[in-house]
């Protein structure tokens, strides 16, 4: 008896327990604390999308990715018991639509994708995700239930988590008990570099198309796994604005379709329902445009998608409690209802409008594959003898699921030229990239590709140019008739298999980032490299300047392993080697000619700290340990008195304010040290301020505002209605130029006589005399594509942007403009690993 009845305590115990383990936990009742009084960490977060998941056989939770600080990246796909039976096949389904093989369906759902917190210290929208997924879990909602019947919503709780973590902990350590409003308090004082940017500092918001980070990689091949109908992406601005929701701001790209800009209406109208009801205070139609590429609302946009920012006011220094101007106090409780209601909102529209949304999407790619937007129906991209940067931007298309093949060899062709601007003849040859625009993809090729944008409004929120041809420097062609490619892959070059054992030495071009890799995988491993000042001929083959030679002489203490380390180095970083055997060459100088330089392992540091641009700092470090994986100090410009200058070989100052600079012991400490040998490197807004030092770089001053001789009396006299468009004459949101190149120049080996740089500000130098090589300089009628201000495209010609100043035995490295811009302008890379190893 007595045991029967124990039996029977620990069966209704455990039945208690079962039941208790299938009960949907709140957000409320699982964190411990209600939502919007505390910022909830990463771990937490993804801790209750696991625990909603063990109780929701309609759920599924996945891991996609993970950051480069070790966070897992996750995802929730939640739809209809029906729907989630059959997810595979519905996906698989809607990639038949993607690709025009299929109708859609009718009883097939709409695909929402939701994605919060791409901005670290845009906190609150993860602590919104929490409480939409909870509402779509709930079984006792019958409304969101339904919507579930015609719709499969998937959540990812935080795209950036080591940005969100570095504001989250920042924030957690230092508010007061009880939130303080007041803005000054340093709750609201976020310290650099501030949790926006992810681990490298990227702005994971500006790298969709281009995806060159971890996360960015990870998330995109998830969302081509599923192509949404519907992509939303929850933001932060500051805490004085209103809410923004669709419809957006012009400039509108016009690849944006009719039907595109209805749905934002539609939808825009209905969050606006909810937000008059609550008597909520929101704007549309301005701010924030759809023209730029790599945004998560574009992106998803020029892919078929409706894709939408949604801002909610607040930001990294709102904090749980802010003090308004107008009086009013913002609580992180307020903005998670807002960024709860449009996501909620946009559910309801989605699911009510799902047959037209996936009538629209099919017909999308129907005809993109086969009546392509735009006069170019292909695009011819020369290899030009560098297989490499043409294998990097194939892994670019291929990422984005663009098709592309190879040439026919000495095929003819008519198109137009990037490079000059002319519609011309040309041959493909076997090795060329060909691209036919009739594809599921060819809305977003033409925007990747497209020589000059259109611009409806010239108040844009980011870069106006991006073409690819220019961003990675190869010549290319677009051709108003469909060309089919040959074949479908390109043999691309590895290391030559050596069979001399004792080769004399050996040779490795220099015209990609692939070969800045290579050289410095060889400095790290203690090889003594040289690089020819001029062009040679050896074997009767011609090598241009900059070409790497490894000699065996001054390498022996590498020993017999000599041949096997730097022939494997280049195979794993996949360059290719010719052999040489001996040092006498056929023309020019000979391997051991004084005109034949000894590349010096550098120590290389980099100054960060506030008041320097995080996102340029950021480009800078990730260029070092993840693209050339070079050794790199960061120090903090606040400990550089503490620097042992004897110990630095190369000082690299992004863009930023300096106030090291302005201290004259400081600067006159620099100067010491370029003197007697030291390298600055010094880009954008840090060479401005170097220019102010009396070290001989002077910013051109003609026509810049307020240093014009001749003044329009009336020149004040302004419209306040027209503020938007007067400021606009001196902008430039980033333009891409020809820059002309002395490609004699070290800081310009393996480029032609031409680079072209993506320009950002009106700032242009003096050219130089004597002690300074004016290496890239803009001449007249320079510009190529993007939105210039009328007042800064008259100033922009006639000077030096990029260029070698001699101080001493030193050198400044004179970078007006950011050849690392986001990682994604290709071409410079090589611009700046001659200004790191060649420039000498």
């Amino acid at each position: 008896m007595k045991y029967r009845l124990l039996a029977l305590v620990f069966a209704v115990i455990a039945t208690t327990f079962s039941l208790s383990a299938q009960t949907l936990p709140s957000p409320d009742q699982f964190l411990g604390y209600p939502l919007g009084t505390q910022f909830t960490p990463h771990y937490k977060v993804l801790d209750y999308f696991r625990a909603v998941a063990a109780v929701t056989p309609n759920m599924q939770l996945e891991q996609y990715g993970t950051t480069y600080e070790g966070r897992p990246l996750m995802m929730a796909t939640i739809t209809s018991p029906a729907n989630f039976a059959r997810l595979d096949q519905i996906r698989e389904h809607n990639l038949q639509l993607v690709n025009g093989d299929e109708k859609a369906a009718g009883n097939d759902p709409v695909i929402v994708w939701l994605s919060y917190n791409v901005h670290g210290n845009e906190a609150v929208s993860t602590e919104a995700a929490m409480k939409t997924l909870y509402t779509l879990a709930n079984k006792s909602n019958t409304q969101q239930q339904q919507w579930l019947e015609k719709t499969i919503v998937i959540i990812d709780p935080c795209l950036n988590p080591d940005g969100r973590e570095r504001y989250v902990n920042y924030y957690n350590q230092v508010h007061t008990l009880i939130p303080d409003p007041v803005l000054s308090g340093r709750e609201h004082k976020e310290p650099w570099p501030g949790g926006r940017a992810n681990h490298y500092y990227f702005d994971l918001n500006r790298d969709w198309a281009w995806q060159t980070q971890t996360e960015s990689q990870a998330r995109v091949a998830q969302y081509n796994r599923w192509m949404p109908q519907v992509h939303v992406d929850f933001h932060e601005q500051s805490i004085d604005a209103p809410y923004y929701f669709a419809p957006a701001a012009e400039p509108l790209h016009d690849i944006i379709k009719p039907w595109q800009r209805k749905m934002l209406t539609m939808i825009g109208k209905n969050n606006a329902k909810y937000f008059d009801k609550e008597g909520w205070l929101y704007f549309t139609k301005e701010t924030f445009d759809m023209f730029y590429p790599s945004y998560g609302d574009t992106y998803p946009t020029y892919n078929g998608a409706i894709g939408m920012t949604y801002e909610q006011g607040g930001g990294g220094r709102a904090g749980i409690m802010a003090l308004r101007q107008d009086g009013d106090t913002l609580t992180l409780t307020q903005r998670i209802a807002h960024h709860y209601t449009t996501g909620m909102s946009t559910i309801e529209v989605a699911a009510a409008q799902g047959a037209q949304l996936l009538k629209d999407f099919t017909d999308y790619f129907y005809e993109a594959s086969h009546n392509p937007d735009g006069p170019y129906k292909t695009y011819v991209i020369k290899s030009g003898g560098n297989a490499e940067k043409l294998a990097a931007l194939s892994g670019l298309l291929k990422k984005n699921q663009i098709r592309f093949g190879y040439g026919a060899n000495g095929a003819k062709a008519t198109g137009f030229n990037y490079f000059n601007g002319k519609t011309e003849s040309f041959s493909i040859e076997k090795e060329d990239m060909v691209i036919n625009a009739m594809q599921p993809r060819s809305n977003l090729l033409k925007v990747l590709f497209e020589p000059d944008s259109r611009l409806t409004d010239s108040v844009t929120y980011d870069i106006t140019a991006w073409a690819l041809p220019y961003a990675y420097g190869l010549q290319s062609y677009a051709l108003k008739e469909p060309l089919n490619a040959e074949r479908d892959t390109l043999l691309i070059p590895v290391a030559t298999p050596v069979n001399s054992e004792r080769s004399y030495a050996y040779l490795a071009k220099w015209n990609s980032i692939r070969d800045v890799r290579f050289l410095a995988a060889l400095l790290k491993r203690k090889i003594r490299v040289r690089f020819a000042e001029g062009p040679f001929t050896a074997g009767g083959k011609s090598y241009s300047p900059g070409t790497l030679i490894i000699t065996r002489a001054g390498n022996e203490a590498a020993g017999e392993g000599f041949d096997v380390m730097v022939t494997g180095l280049a195979k794993t970083v996949g360059v290719t080697l010719d052999v040489a055997s001996t040092g006498f060459v056929d023309k020019g100088v000979d391997f051991g000619s004084e005109k034949v330089h000894y590349i010096k392992p550098m120590k290389v540091v980099l100054v960060t700290g506030n008041g320097i641009s995080s996102l340029a700092a950021g480009e800078i470090w990730y260029y070092f340990e993840q693209q050339i994986g070079y050794p790199l100090t960061i120090v903090d410009e606040n400990n550089l008195e503490q620097v042992n200058w004897k110990d630095v070989d190369v000082l690299i100052m992004p863009d930023g304010n300096y106030k090291f600079l302005s201290d004259k012991d400081n600067a006159g400490k620099l100067k010491d040290w370029l003197s007697n040998g030291g390298k600055l490197i010094a880009l954008q807004d840090a060479l401005f301020q170097v220019a102010q030092q009396d070290w001989g770089i002077k910013v051109k001053k003609e026509g810049m505002p307020g240093l014009d001789e001749k003044k329009d009396t009336y020149a004040l006299l302004k419209s306040y209605a027209n503020r938007e468009r007067d400021g606009i004459r001196q902008a430039i949101p980033g333009a891409i130029y020809k820059v002309q190149l002395d490609n004699t120049h070290p800081l310009a080996f393996g480029f032609s006589d031409t680079y072209y740089t993506l320009k950002q500000d009106d700032r242009i130098y003096e050219f130089m005399d004597g002690d300074g090589w004016n290496v890239g300089v803009l001449k007249k009628d320079n510009y190529l594509s993007g939105f210039v201000g009328t007042e800064t495209r008259k100033r922009l010609k006639d000077g030096l942007l990029f260029g070698v100043k001699e101080i001493g035995r030193g050198k400044v490295v004179m970078l007006a403009d950011d050849p690392l811009f986001r990682s994604f302008w290709e071409n410079g890379k090589l611009l700046f690993g001659n200004a790191l190893f060649m420039v000498f």
